[in-house]
């Protein structure tokens, strides 16, 4: 009779720990996120598409605002509301500080040593530290005033001379950008000199390589595939050449520092600060030279193609949209009556104008799915569980758009903003395209001045318009950051009170 009893309680022993132990069942009861239908091999990397933030935002329309994809081997969240972006940048915001390996941003960025791209952990913090507090403070960033002033009057020139025939603003706006990083950055332009053109195109090929979805990172064992198609050997070149450079400019450097030279007026370059800090003179932090050449080159990447395709968006809305470019007119002349410059002083004044920058970052933020960052441990995402190693992708171009957050959300419309507390320093989770938390981007009051002041001081001096029957063709073009395909073409013609 015992046995008979005994048979039944070792299945049913058996059954418990099938029930708990299995794997099947252990991902059951975590609660996984939604995920669509995966290839062999490649996972979901065919669904990216050539725009990867609109495929991924009308898959998220099938599968919910946090998804589970895998890109090859690997586990990808995708979170496309403003509950996931908040739960990951700031509930969680330490765990979601990891990077996902990249041997594309190794290669180029010095095995990752920049502030951007490095992995979470004791050198990252000092890093960044160093990039807050020494580069980017308040105090840093209005010193280089007479640097933006000066060459966004020569953008101003520049544009003067073409007035009242076509000119290709996206041209103007990068070369503006560029000399104002560069010059901050290095001390000067790095157009100057025999190696000018040489130097723009590496940066531009920097940023395309950077943008590049490197097979290898996901299905590792096609890594071979990079060796056929040429992509490791590009990346190696353009390495090695912005290597060059980047020597030749910090022994430049170093001989101005001895002479006591300094080449944006009373503002002492990055570079400069960087020397003094790789000497121990500013934090007693030693700061190796592969270090410092990551943290110049990330300002670079970071302050241009970003900066300039934002100001691009914003004119290409304000020409869709007359009776905005109107009132952002109105605005600025007004405040700007009598004066021969819009100042930096009048910005605070100008609420219109800020809001029409708002607007337009809502709506094409540069960077729309952020820079991804991986779970440096198991936590849980909203309701779901989330796996350790497992990379995130935020669609901020999606939050943006969301139309329970925004109303009538597709519409250009920067009033939605003027009588808002929401803003782009990363609380308002509504609205990130500079991303938040610990991973946030350090360089938000610098970008943001540098387009306020270029936009007031087009709107004040020039009245522009579409080239006569100019289709204003909006497609995207997908890299580092998302521009316009096309360049923005546009007739100006001087404006005076």
């Amino acid at each position: 009779m015992e046995y008979f009893l005994l048979v039944p309680l070792l299945a049913f022993i058996l059954f418990l720990h099938w029930w708990f132990f299995s794997p099947s069942n252990t991902q059951q009861r975590l609660l996984l996120p939604p995920s669509p239908t995966k290839l062999p091999i490649i996972g979901n990397l065919h669904q990216l598409g050539s725009l990867p933030h609109r495929s991924l935002h009308k898959l998220s329309k099938k599968y919910g605002p946090v998804m589970l994809l895998h890109f090859g081997s690997k586990p990808v969240i995708v979170a496309s509301s403003v509950d996931a972006a908040r739960d990951i940048m700031k509930t969680h915001d330490l765990v979601w500080s990891g990077r996902p390996k990249s041997s594309m941003t190794d290669g180029l960025f010095y095995g990752s040593k920049d502030v951007a791209f490095s992995p979470y952990g004791e050198y990252w913090r000092q890093i960044r530290s160093i990039t807050v507090l020494h580069l980017l403070n308040n105090k840093r960033v209005q010193s280089y005033r007479r640097v933006r002033e000066e060459e966004i009057s020569n953008m101003i020139d520049k544009i003067r001379q073409k007035c009242d025939s076509v000119i290709d603003l996206r041209d103007v706006l990068s070369c503006m950008t560029n000399n104002i990083i560069s010059r901050v950055n290095i001390g000067r332009t790095y157009n100057e000199g025999e190696s000018g053109i040489a130097v723009k195109a590496l940066l531009e090929q920097l940023l395309v390589l950077t943008g590049t979805l490197n097979i290898g990172d996901y299905i590792p064992w096609l890594k071979w595939v990079n060796k056929i198609n040429g992509l490791n050997s590009r990346v190696k070149k353009v390495a090695k050449d912005l290597d060059a450079f980047l020597e030749s400019v910090i022994e430049e450097g170093m001989i101005r520092n001895k002479k006591g030279e300094c080449n944006v007026g009373e503002a002492i370059d990055f570079l400069g600060v960087l020397l003094e800090i790789q000497n121990g003179k500013e934090t007693g932090y030693t700061l190796q030279r592969d270090s410092l050449k990551a943290i110049l080159l990330d300002a670079f990447v970071a302050g241009t193609e970003s900066t300039y395709t934002a100001l691009e968006w914003t004119m290409t809305e304000l020409l869709r949209h007359p009776r905005v470019l109107k009132k952002l007119e109105d605005e600025v002349r007004e405040l700007g009556q009598g004066k021969t410059e819009i100042t930096e002083d009048d910005l605070g004044n100008m609420h219109y104008l800020k809001a029409v920058i708002k607007e337009s970052l809502r709506l094409h933020p540069p960077n729309p799915l952020l820079v991804p960052r991986e779970s440096m441990e198991d936590v849980k995402l909203l309701d779901y569980h989330i796996p350790a190693k497992t990379e995130v992708l935020i669609n901020a171009w999606a939050i943006g758009r969301d139309p329970l957050l925004w109303d009538d959300p597709e519409e250009y419309r920067p009033e939605r903003f003027l009588n808002s507390d929401i803003d782009f320093k990363g609380l308002n989770f509504e609205l990130i395209p500079f991303g938040a938390g610990r991973r946030g981007c350090p360089g938000i009051t610098f970008a943001i001045i540098i387009n306020e002041l270029a936009l007031a001081r087009i709107v004040h001096k020039f009245n522009l318009a579409l080239p006569k029957e100019e289709d204003l063709d909006m497609t995207e073009c997908h890299g580092l950051a998302v521009r316009r395909k096309l360049p923005l073409l546009a007739v100006a013609t001087s404006w005076s009170s």
